[in-house]
């Protein structure tokens, strides 16, 4: 038996999976979570990485696949991966300060560990390359466009590759025939209206930074705020700090993970409650912004560590929705369950669907295409 290793190394957590090349069934794998909170450099990613490759035989594994957040327009289908390959996802780095350094981590830690064992990055961005330029083009002087390859990339497109595929199975339709808005929500978070298999859009831009309130991310800001601190003095390290460390979640609750931001609101804590009106306010935003740019949705999906068990921000996303079609099933809506499942209403015109992600899956299917191609 031949496998395909994983490594999915994302902001706050390492996941990783031994998957069978052939039956697709999974081998073993884990979870590393809460990583990276305070420094953001990847050295606590590389020494989980190197835990867990130190474990693991080479003898028998045929690739090994990585998730990297940013491929920019470089890197449109998942690569095998050179020494240039790895020097241009550093250079990318930049534009995805919490995802590029970590997914390199776990790149340099597997070659350098297993040498004889060829390496693939899968990007998140290559699903998004369907983007028309209505929805991908920002309105900026066209020098600097040029210049600068100034344009909306989109995140999150391994997951949201598989769960297009996997609700589609669910509604028994073809996923070409299909409109549907996925919610992908964990640490990192966002939204993308897809078309017969294709985005159509989606909430992040060029960078992991707009869109949904996040862990430590602000999501959707006015530029203009940034003028204004820059003018009060701080310096462009601050304010990227306070973006993507600082804000989101941690700064409207005072902690990023999700688990704790109910649990404190459950107690009464009206950091939390209001931090959550703001996180459910930016759901409702984007879900009926992509039912105006789709004419209407099939069904509603909900994936990522948030959106797989967080009853209650699903009912909140869609709560007032009956008359645009959107009817949830409260019962079915609690049911504890890590299956994929519907919670929507059985007379619901548009489905609300459940459906766990499985980035690792997806990874090792487009890691033996990339290494077969």
């Amino acid at each position: 038996m031949t496998v395909v290793l994983v490594l999915n190394a994302g902001s706050s957590s390492l996941k990783w999976r031994l998957i069978d090349s052939v039956s697709e069934i999974p081998v073993r794998g884990g979870i590393v979570e809460r990583l990276g909170h305070d420094r953001g450099d990847g050295q606590e990613h590389e020494a989980a990485i190197r835990d867990v490759l130190a474990e693991l035989g080479q003898d028998r594994i045929a690739v090994i696949g990585h998730r990297v957040v940013r491929g920019g327009s470089r890197f449109e289908s998942a690569t095998v991966i050179t020494d240039q390959v790895e020097q241009q996802i550093a250079e990318l780095a930049v534009l995805a300060p919490l995802h590029n350094p970590v997914n390199l981590a776990g790149i340099r830690a597997a070659r350098s560990t297993f040498g004889g064992v060829p390496n693939v990055a899968v990007f998140d961005t290559a699903f998004h390359r369907t983007l028309p330029a209505a929805a991908a083009s920002y309105a900026l002087p066209a020098d600097l466009v040029q210049r600068h390859a100034l344009r909306r990339y989109g995140f999150h497109g391994i997951s949201y590759q598989f769960v297009s595929a996997r609700a589609a199975e669910m509604l028994g339709r073809p996923l070409s025939q299909l409109r549907l808005i996925v919610f992908h929500l964990g640490n990192g978070a966002s939204a993308c209206a897809i078309a017969g298999g294709r985005s159509v859009d989606t909430s992040m831009g060029m960078t992991p930074l707009p869109g949904l309130v996040m862990g430590t991310r602000a999501g959707d800001l006015d530029p203009g705020v940034l003028i204004a601190l820059g003018r009060s003095g701080l310096g462009w390290d601050q304010l990227e700090t306070i973006l993507t460390r600082e804000s989101g979640l941690r700064a409207l609750a005072g902690t990023e993970d999700m688990r704790d931001v109910h649990a404190a609101a459950a107690g009464g804590d009206p950091a939390a409650a209001g931090a959550l009106e703001v996180y459910h306010h930016r759901l409702r935003h984007y879900l009926g912004a992509y039912l105006a740019q789709l004419g209407g949705a099939d069904a509603i999906v909900f994936t990522g560590g948030v959106g797989e068990h967080a009853a209650a921000t699903r009912a909140a996303a869609v709560e007032g929705m009956e008359r645009l079609g959107i009817r949830m099933d409260a019962d079915r809506n609690a049911e504890a369950a890590d299956h994929a499942r519907t919670v929507s209403d059985v007379d619901s015109p548009i489905a609300v669907l459940v459906v766990p992600t499985d980035e690792e899956l997806e990874i090792a299917r487009q890691s033996l295409a990339a290494l077969s191609a």
